[in-house]
């Protein structure tokens, strides 16, 4: 009887438009994934076999056209080199898009960390590849926007000095993993808030890195976190938003 008081003072109290949406998804297997309103979510611990133990769930806190929210809490331990996850957010993308021929790719997040004694970064990532139909796990070409960078990592590749992008300075890496050319660009703080058209990078890498713009499709465009090891962490995503165009 006190529980059913308490609930309905509680309604009575708090305006209806103001309560939190309820949280529409719980991820916890390797590659458990939702979708809807034109976003996914993936909790993809494709590196988890790399730890001598830990543990990650993600889960999906509410959408709509507008964006997503999310977050995702892990601890890994062992195999310190080693990525474990990338827990990401995605806009789901039309095949077939050139990237010369689009002419906005238009994002916002804001994020933060609960725990930043760890190894771990936080960034975008971008998939492009000369076949629309190619695999949306790699391509030919990987972008990567390193908004934060916590512990002793680096991006695949090497340092090839300071760029400006965007308004923002950013450290340019680039290597490769196997076949496919790596972009990263890393920010020398934490960016917890981020907006940006991101054909801007493309055209910088197009005109100073012989990126062929006119060739590559974009395969796909991901927010997520890659831990290394420490926690345990959440991650959370109040809101991500993208548009191609």
């Amino acid at each position: 009887m006190k529980l059913l008081l308490f609930v309905s003072a509680l309604a009575a109290a708090t305006p209806l438009g103001s309560l939190e949406p309820r949280q529409q998804a719980t991820l916890c297997d390797q590659y458990g994934y939702w979708s809807g309103n034109g976003y996914e979510v993936n909790n993809n611990l494709w590196g988890e076999s790399a730890a001598t133990s830990g543990s990650q769930c993600t889960y999906v806190d509410g959408s709509s056209s507008g964006g997503v929210q999310w977050h995702t809490t892990w601890t890994w331990n062992g195999g310190d080199n080693n990525v474990k996850s990338f827990a990401y957010s995605g806009r789901q993308i039309t095949k077939g898009q050139k990237i010369s021929s689009i002419s906005s790719i238009q994002t916002s997040v804001s994020w933060s960390y609960s725990n930043t004694n760890i190894r771990a970064d936080v960034a975008y990532d971008i998939f492009t590849a000369a076949d629309p139909n190619h695999s949306t796990s790699s391509g030919d070409y990987e972008l990567m926007i390193w908004l934060a960078k916590y512990g002793s990592i680096s991006p695949i590749g090497s340092s090839v000095g300071t760029v400006n992008v965007g308004g923002r300075s950013w450290d340019l890496w680039v290597g490769y993993n196997g076949a496919m050319k790596v972009f990263s660009f890393v920010a020398p703080s934490p960016v917890t808030s981020f907006s940006a058209n991101v054909k801007d990078f493309f055209n910088y890498l197009q005109n100073n890195q012989g990126f062929p713009a006119s060739s590559q499709n974009l395969l796909t465009f991901q927010i997520g976190t890659e831990p290394f090891t420490g926690g345990p962490a959440t991650f959370t995503v109040s809101q991500f938003s993208a548009n191609v165009s």
